[in-house]
């Protein structure tokens, strides 16, 4: 019965929900056109309509300055969030993330750091691990063409330069694939969620009736540490804190 049926399909067609390219242009132009004529609500349903067909970085930022037009301050993080992650070296998406969170209410200082580990954060953060492997790939051809030039050349000078500059290279190469594979960890192991309500409680234990530990409000970030429970997240704030919250109060990145 299934082999029928699969054939079936095969031969009539099954309904396809995906855009064509022509289709995405023009809901594009037409998003673009409801955001600058400021008519946002339908700007909103367009870009949304375009993220649901796939990761975009400049879709994702539209989607948000249009929140933000909106004073949605909570989907606007969340957009440029998403945005981030897509193309982190983006300095547009990363000034208006900026602009957007000083709107939110919380004011969290983020535990302290060593400097250090911090800085290292802030360069692996500073390009996605395509990105990151795409330096690797271009340290790595530079390497193979400095051994080249120091094992052709007969110059000394420029012996020296192959022989030194091929160590650089190869250092630069190693130091990129560890980026990348850094980067790519965290990502698959770190889960982030912005608070999508206007206020949520934070508790001691995964019920009602757990003690109040602190409020958080809409558009701040939270790390989740637990999602093993159904209907509650064990989540972390940038200063350290950590409680749980129900899940429908929040939505991941």
């Amino acid at each position: 019965m299934k082999l029928i049926l699969i054939v079936i399909f095969c031969i009539l067609g099954v309904p396809s929900y995906a855009m064509s390219a022509d289709s995405v242009d023009v809901v594009k132009n037409q998003a673009d056109s409801a955001y600058s004529s400021e008519d946002f609500a339908k700007a909103e349903q367009l870009y949304l309509q375009l993220a649901q067909q796939g990761e975009s970085a400049a879709i994702y930022y539209n989607l948000a300055c249009t929140y933000y037009r909106l004073d949605d301050m909570a989907n606007a993080i969340l957009w440029f969030e998403r945005a981030a992650l897509l193309d982190p070296s983006d300095e547009d998406i990363r000034f208006n993330l900026a602009m957007a969170r000083n709107k939110t209410i919380d004011r969290i200082i983020p535990r302290h750091e060593m400097f250090f580990v911090s800085a290292w954060r802030t360069l692996m953060h500073s390009h996605s691990v395509t990105q990151w492997a795409y330096f690797a790939i271009g340290a790595f051809v530079l390497t193979l063409m400095l051994i080249s030039l120091y094992i052709y050349c007969s110059a000394i000078g420029l012996r020296k330069v192959g022989f030194f500059g091929a160590i650089f290279a190869f250092t630069l190469c190693i130091l990129f694939n560890i980026l990348a594979y850094n980067l790519r960890y965290y990502n698959k192991n770190n889960k982030s969620a912005i608070i999508m309500d206007s206020a949520v409680t934070v508790r001691s234990t995964p019920t009602k009736s757990g003690t109040d530990l602190f409020v958080i409000h809409e558009g701040t970030r939270v790390e989740i540490r637990d999602n093993s429970m159904r209907d509650w997240a064990e989540v972390q704030i940038a200063d350290g804190k950590v409680g749980w919250v129900e899940k429908s109060s929040y939505e991941a990145i």
